[in-house]
C-alpha cells in the first residue's frame, strides 16, 4: 500500500479494530495509563510503522487523537529532523504513562537537535512524566548517540545527582536508568558513573539510596573494556 492510501482515519479505524480489552487490564497492572487505550502490543504497532513509513504530517495528525497507540505509532513514524523545540514540548506536556514518555524520547526526541538541551531542562520540571523525559532523554543518547564525546554525556552526571532525592516510582526509576546507561557507555564513564552513585548513596534520601545500590551493582558487576 503507497504511503498517500495511510490517513489518520484508516489507521484510526484499524486499530481500533484489533482493540484487546484483556490486554488493557495487563497493561494496567504494569503502571501503563488505560485512559483511550486499545490494548495493542508494542511489536505489532511497529510493523504497522514500518508499513506506513515516516510521515511527519501523519504522526501530528495521530498525536491529536488522544488515543494511546495512536500516539506511539506517531512517535515511530514522525521525522526527526522535522521536530521543532515547540513540537516537543507540546507532546511532553501530553505524557501521561510511562510507555509514551520512554516510546518517544528513545524512538524519536534523541535523535532530534534539541536532544541534550531539553534533557536538562526537563529535569528541572515539576510534572512527573516530563521529569521522567529528561532522564529517559539522557539514557537513550547514552545509547544512541554513537558520536558523542565522554564530556557530553558527563554533563548529565551533576543533574543526575541533583534530582536522585525524588521519591516518585517514574521519575527514580528514569534517573537510576540514565546513570546506568552513562556508566555502560566506556570505562572513563563508568569509573564517573561509580563514582556520582557513591556520592549519591551518601544523601538523605530512600530512593538516592535505591537508585545508588542499584546502579553501582550493576556497573560494578559489568567491567568495560578499556
Amino acid at each position: 500500500m503507497s504511503l498517500s492510501k495511510f490517513t489518520c482515519d484508516s489507521i484510526l479505524k484499524k486499530l481500533r479494530s484489533m482493540s484487546n480489552p484483556e490486554n488493557v487490564k495487563g497493561m494496567e497492572r504494569y503502571g501503563i495509563s488505560t485512559k483511550n487505550t486499545l490494548g495493542i502490543s508494542i511489536p505489532i504497532l511497529r510493523d504497522m510503522a514500518k508499513s506506513i513509513g515516516k510521515n511527519h504530517d501523519l504522526a501530528q495528525q495521530l498525536w491529536k487523537t488522544d488515543v494511546h497507540e495512536a500516539r506511539l505509532l506517531a512517535a515511530f513514524i514522525d521525522e526527526p529532523a522535522k521536530v521543532s523545540e515547540a513540537q516537543m514540548e507540546l507532546w511532553v506536556f501530553d505524557f501521561d504513562s510511562w510507555d509514551i514518555c520512554d516510546q518517544t524520547c528513545s524512538n524519536l526526541f534523541d535523535k532530534t537537535p534539541y536532544a541534550y538541551k531539553k534533557a536538562v531542562e526537563w529535569s528541572t520540571r515539576e510534572k512527573e512524566f516530563v521529569k521522567r523525559a529528561g532522564f529517559v532523554l539522557m539514557a537513550s543518547l547514552a545509547v544512541h548517540d554513537k558520536k558523542a564525546s565522554d564530556e557530553k554525556l558527563a554533563q548529565f552526571l551533576p543533574v543526575i545527582k541533583r534530582e536522585a532525592s525524588d521519591e516518585r516510582n517514574f521519575v527514580k526509576k528514569a534517573v537510576n536508568w540514565a546513570l546506568r546507561q552513562i556508566g555502560k557507555r566506556n570505562v572513563v564513564l563508568q569509573k564517573e558513573a561509580l563514582k556520582t552513585a557513591l556520592e549519591i548513596k551518601m544523601l538523605d534520601s530512600k530512593s538516592a539510596k535505591w537508585i545508588a545500590n542499584d546502579a553501582i551493582r550493576e556497573l560494578e558487576s559489568k567491567p568495560q573494556k578499556h
